[in-house]
Formats: C-alpha cells, structure tokens, sequence
C-alpha cells in the first residue's frame, strides 16, 4: 500500500514505508554539516562548531531539525519496536539522550541573550520529543526520558515566562508562528501534568484567537510557507472548545468552508524547486496542511456535513506531500521525514489513528 494510502485510510504505518522515514532521521541526526546556526556570540570562546556548542542537538542542518529527527525516531521506534530499523533507532537515540548531553544543552540555553532561542517552534518540538518519550513503556525509554527531563523544563518555563508578555499573535507560515507551537506545548503540557502550560496556553490562545473571524485563506500560501496560518488557528482552536463551540467558532472564522465533498476548495500548494531548502517548505505545508485538515475535522461533532470536504482536501495535499518526501535532496529530507511520520502515524489527533479512520468509515 501507498505512504498516501496508509495516511488517508488512517491505518498503523507500514513498516517498510516507516523505514524510510526512519533513514532520512538515522542519516542526519549525527551529522554535523552543511549545519545552519541561530547563534548568539557571547566571546571569542563561543565560536565553536555545533556539536560543541549543543552536544546532543547538532545535526540534520539546525537545531529544531534535529529535535524533531530525534522524535521522529522516537515515535517510530514506540510504534514498531519489531520493525528492522528499530534497533538503530534506539542506538541513536541512546547515543545523543546522555544526561551529560542535555545538561549541555541547558547550559547552552541559559547562557546571556539566548531567551529567545528556538522560540517558540523549536522548543514545542523539544517537548514533543519529550511527550513521545514519556508515553514509551519501555525501560531504554523511561531513561532517555529522565535524562530529557532538565531540558524540558527549560522550554517549559521559556513558554511560561514569554506567554504572559505576548500581546499579539504571530500568524507568519515559518518557524515564529505561535498557533502551531502553541498546539505542540499543550498537548505535551496535558500529558506531562504541567497545569499551569496547560491553562496558560489555553487561556492566551483563548484570549489571541477566539475572536478572530473570516480568515483570510486566499492568501495563502506566501512562498516559503510550511505551516498554514489559518489551518493552524483552527487546529489549536479545536483543543480548546467543545465540538458544537468549536463548530460555531469555525463557521464565522472559515465560513467558505464547504459540505459537498470536494477538494478544490484549498488548492494543493506548488513546489517549484526541491533543491533550494525555502521553496522546498512548500513540501511541509502540504503535509502540515493534511494533518491540520484532519485535526479540525476531529474537532467537529460527528454529522458536521464539513468533515467529508476537509478530509476530501487532507486527502489531496497528503498525496502531494508524501510525493516530496525523499532522500534526493538534503533541503528536504533533513526534516521532511517528520512531517510525514507526524501526519501517517496520526500524532496530535483527539484519540490516535486508528480513531481517525473510524471516523472517516462513520463520515462515508
């Protein structure tokens, strides 16, 4: 079966399709160059090379990447632990989780003019990698997930300590978007246990986006986009509401939306040059784009005649975007292999997959 075809039908990924993901991660995790730093020099001695200066998250191009390559290991060693690529996952990710490491990594953070390091998209991955972590019955795991933990912290209070100044939203396609990060943090603060993230979150989403109306999807996307803004809004917003408020809610912020089905009411977004590592973000908007879809439409009450014509447009930019994720390009396969395991393995879902294609079977 199809990558496209597993992530429509909503089924537990493939073993082989998942090993392909598994190898674009497994390829770049622990390596070093071409490496892309977002870097404040504090002195001369700052000068160093990434895997010195943050000895756990070093490779795959930048920072984030690597956070989320490691997640992208992590998930997909919970999910098929028999799977051929399993005992490398672990390896890599025994090799990188040492409490030394992250410790390192702390430092690294807390250093003079690094409060905004990695904010907020970076840090919302880190605590993804974290909550993959803690949700792993497995010993390997469980220590990994105690070595992570001082790390966690930091981007947990980093969220804390921004949130409250954080007058407006950031409704950009790239890494600053909040609505994005915003969902990461909560899903991760509800299953940690951290309440106050949690209500934070809630009520600073509440308070940035559930009066916004009409948004403005023609726009999009912009050209280096790899997150919906719109989308992205709705998906958050469909945490935070019942679904009948959030199926309100919806109408008056995407009132365009249809009931009969059809996908072009969002057209798949265009890649037009795999090999320049911005316009190959278009590739990530349609898979980020697919997942959203499905997100809002599992935030709908069950007879909502919107769900068909979300999932209908979820189904045509998955297609797309799996098609783009590939080893052929270091631009995109440093990362891309995320969002597709993000997307096919049904990650930020109410109740996983396997409730997304339950769902689709009660919509048909």
């Amino acid at each position: 079966m199809s990558v496209a075809a597993l992530a429509l039908a909503g089924m537990m990924l493939d073993p082989s399709v998942a090993g392909r993901f598994a190898e674009l991660a497994l390829s770049c995790v622990h390596r070093e160059y071409p490496n892309k730093i977002a870097h404040v020099l504090n002195d001369d001695a700052d000068a160093r090379p990434p895997r010195e200066l943050t000895p756990v998250f070093w490779g795959c191009f930048d920072w984030h990447s690597s956070v989320h390559g490691h997640w992208l290991l992590a998930r997909l060693a919970r999910l098929e632990p028999d799977a051929a690529f399993a005992p490398a996952a672990r390896a890599a990710l025994a090799r990188s989780l040492t409490a030394a490491g992250i410790l390192a990594e702390v430092a690294y953070l807390e250093a003079p003019g690094r409060e905004g390091f990695e904010r907020p998209y970076g840090l919302a991955w880190l605590l993804q990698l974290g909550a993959e972590l803690r949700e792993w019955d497995d010993p390997e795991a469980r220590r990994w997930s105690q070595a992570l933990a001082p790390l966690e912290a930091v981007a947990a209070q980093r969220l804390k300590t921004w949130l409250p100044k954080l007058a407006y939203p950031i409704r950009s396609g790239e890494h600053s978007q909040t609505a994005f990060a915003f969902g990461l943090a909560l899903d991760w603060a509800r299953l940690a246990g951290d309440a106050e993230l949690a209500a934070l979150i809630e009520d600073t989403s509440r308070t940035l986006y559930l009066g916004d109306r009409d948004c403005p999807l023609a726009y999009e996307p912009s050209g280096h986009d790899f997150l919906s803004p719109c989308l992205a809004e709705a998906d958050l917003v469909r945490r935070l509401l019942p679904p009948a408020e959030f199926a309100a809610w919806l109408a008056n912020f995407m009132p365009g939306l249809p009931e009969d089905g059809d996908a072009e009411w969002l057209p798949v977004a265009r890649v037009t040059d795999r090999t320049d590592g911005k316009l190959a973000h278009i590739d990530g908007l349609n898979l980020s784009r697919a997942w959203m879809l499905e997100g809002i439409a599992a935030g709908l009450p069950a007879g909502d005649p919107r769900r068909i014509s979300l999932r209908a447009a979820a189904a045509a930019h998955a297609r797309s975007g799996l098609a783009g994720v590939s080893d052929a390009h270091y631009a995109g396969s440093h990362w891309l292999g995320s969002f597709a395991t993000y997307l096919v393995t049904g990650r930020g879902l109410p109740s996983g997959a396997e409730a997304r294609g339950q769902e689709a079977q009660r919509d048909e």
